[in-house]
């Protein structure tokens, strides 16, 4: 690791201009900065200590039943909001089921949302893969049981965090603000593949930082669920994992979804596809089969990671279940 120097903005605007400048970083929790550094793939010379500034680490409640959720709110306060948990259980739960308590004791929504990839041939500090400015995804023909089955190419990394899907599915906004000023927009568009620039996962400018994330009321009669499948239980990253958010109309037909797929492409994964079967029809073990089967209908796995077909499938199943309080007898 490179010695750097601690700098504490005196407010937001001297924190973004601060960030505008070469070789810095921002430090929030520090949990994915610290690996970064230890492997040297950022070495900054200064970081700006964001917690310094007031007022990023609260969730506050909005108007007509939004949230309001700071920035430098930790996962493990997120998982634990009363406020959360009664409006956006699926947001709780996609908290609560992250890494450790220790880690969710000290990351942060802003991290957990701008946190680079997990994938072994970028954290690898001899290997200069395409996401680092090669001209190889060696993920391509090398180890990949942990890449992309949706959305992948040039590059084929699953995007990390367990926050992202549950955002898209209750259509939240990410505030960021900048030397230019602020700007909003859906945390959907915040993402971006890599066919669109292969190094980098969203669309932070320069100096940008997130400063706040609105989560709407759900609608009326919604439900939700987040579940997710991993290899061990403790301090592990999503295989695959689903959030549904399913609302009904007096009729018991479905009229409003929303499912989105984590840990199976380079960018949170809605299924529109998926969303369409279920809308205007009634709720039942059937039809969360073929909307099971529309949401991963344009997969194509890489020579080891074809597993996570079925895998992802049965997550999306369970959680459109689930959402609608009908049993799944196959769990």
């Amino acid at each position: 690791m490179k010695q750097f120097a601690v700098v504490a903005p005196a407010d937001l605007a001297s924190a973004a201009r601060m960030l505008a400048e070469p070789n810095r970083s921002a430090l929030a929790g520090g949990v994915d900065l610290l690996d970064l550094l230890k492997l040297e793939l950022a070495a900054p010379a200064e970081l700006v200590n964001l917690k310094a500034l007031g007022g990023l680490d609260r969730i506050e409640s909005a108007p007509g039943g939004a949230l309001r959720i700071g920035p430098l709110v930790t996962l493990n306060q997120l998982a634990a909001s009363p406020a959360v948990r009664e409006r956006h259980p699926a947001l709780a739960d996609s908290a609560a089921q992250a890494a450790t308590p220790q880690v969710r004791n000290l990351a942060t929504v802003g991290g957990n949302l701008a946190q680079r990839p997990r994938c072994w041939y970028f954290r690898n500090p001899d290997i200069v893969c395409l996401k680092k400015g090669g001209t190889k995804c060696y993920a391509v023909a090398g180890l990949n049981r942990y890449h992309a089955i949706l959305g992948g190419g040039p590059s084929f990394i699953v995007h990390p965090s367990n926050l992202a899907p549950a955002l898209v599915a209750y259509d939240a906004a990410v505030t960021l603000h900048g030397p230019e000023g602020a700007r909003k927009i859906a945390v959907g568009d915040f993402f971006t593949l890599p066919k669109i620039d292969p190094r980098r996962e969203n669309v932070l400018k320069p100096g940008e930082i997130i400063t706040a994330i609105e989560v709407p009321a759900p609608p009326a009669r919604a439900r939700s669920a987040y579940l997710e499948a991993r290899e061990k239980q403790s301090f592990d990253w999503p295989l695959a994992s689903a959030v549904t958010v399913i609302g009904l109309n007096r009729a018991d037909e479905v009229a409003y979804a929303r499912i989105v797929m984590g840990a199976v492409a380079p960018i949170p994964w809605r299924a529109p596809s998926a969303e369409k079967v279920l809308l205007g029809a009634k709720l039942d073990r059937a039809l969360a089969d073929r909307a099971a089967q529309a949401a991963l209908a344009g997969a194509a796995p890489l020579a080891h990671n074809a597993y996570k077909i079925p895998i992802a499938r049965a997550m999306v199943r369970r959680a459109i279940l689930r959402a609608g309080g009908i049993p799944d007898e196959t769990a």
